[in-house]
């Protein structure tokens, strides 16, 4: 048995700052693709791609399947959670308008309120510190809002970033009912799959048969987020659990919203004024203090048996 307070193991730094930059670029290319295509259609074929390429991936490094006809029942169940609604309604948040650093930032709340969900839930242990974290965490997001919604898409936009962040707390807890047997690559590639097929329905449904309007910049931007966020992301996510666990990975998601603001200034023209900029500042303590408890205060999941498959890491999924 891990003792009960387990120290802290160094993540190694390039893949580290390879994560962190992956996960952040994210929050670009959605707003990108959703410029280009519409939302359902970009998502239900970013789902198609990934899945495609992770099956060949897994094929090449021969995983073990590993994978109950329960088992894939509870992977299906997550994966439309994860993907189909935690996706859907964050890229129609950006079909609206809502900007990338908002996004990050309600995202990078996700693990914080993970843990308060699960200490309601489950009761699971919390800190006060992890919930003033979340407490200060949502004070920036409002800092960074303001009195107006107009620049951020409108009360509608941030109500599906909220949302967002809520089925994303909730799947990650749903993780945890997967349980560690299954074959993280697999489980991922099962949850790519089911979740294409609803996204494409509802693409044809409501947006066309080719909701284009920028071939190049569509076909860009579904690579990037089928072949780099989906699978690079994973990948990288995967090693870093490995090296130092699911709460130590879990600490760098602070890092994803300054990460973020800095890529959209550079590749979407998002500005940030004084205010907005101590909102952020205010968001990223709230957050980086709250996901330091957790790393310092819960042993890792991925080190707490070592002859164990690796669960799949309790942290978000990059957009």
């Amino acid at each position: 048995m891990p003792p009960a307070h387990a120290p802290a193991r160094h993540l190694p730094f390039v893949p580290a700052a390879a994560f962190v930059l992956v996960w952040s670029s994210g929050y670009i290319s959605g707003p990108a693709a959703v410029r280009a295509s519409a939302p359902f259609f970009t998502l239900g074929w970013r789902f198609a791609l990934a899945a495609l390429l992770g099956t060949l991936v897994a094929l090449a490094l021969r995983r073990p399947w590993r994978l109950t006809r329960q088992d894939v029942g509870r992977v299906v169940g997550v994966g439309l959670m994860m993907n189909g609604l935690q996706f859907g309604l964050i890229y129609v948040a950006f079909d609206l308008g809502l900007g990338a650093t908002i996004s990050s930032l309600l995202h990078a709340l996700s693990p914080v309120l993970t843990a308060i969900l699960a200490a309601l839930l489950v009761q699971e242990r919390i800190s006060w510190v992890q919930v003033l974290g979340f407490v200060l965490g949502v004070v920036g997001v409002l800092v960074v809002l303001g009195p107006d919604l107009g620049h951020v898409g409108g009360p509608v936009a941030v109500l599906l970033g909220a949302l967002s962040m809520l089925t994303l707390s909730l799947g990650t807890l749903g993780q945890r009912w997967i349980g560690g047997t299954p074959d993280l690559l697999w489980s991922t590639v099962v949850q790519f799959a089911v979740s294409a097929p609803p996204l494409l329905l509802l693409s044809w449904t409501f947006e066309g048969a080719w909701p284009v309007t920028d071939p190049v910049v569509a076909g860009v931007s579904l690579g990037l987020l089928a072949l780099v966020n989906s699978l690079v992301g994973l990948g990288l996510l995967a090693l870093l659990v490995l090296r130092g666990g699911s709460g130590a990975a879990s600490s760098l998601f602070f890092l994803s919203p300054p990460v973020t603001a800095v890529l959209a200034w550079l590749i979407l023209d998002e500005t940030m004024g004084a205010r907005e900029l101590v909102g952020l500042a205010i968001a990223v303590v709230g957050v980086a203090a709250a996901t330091r408890v957790r790393r310092s205060s819960a042993p890792s999941s991925a080190a707490s048996s070592p002859g164990r498959p690796r669960a799949l890491p309790r942290t978000p999924r990059s957009p």
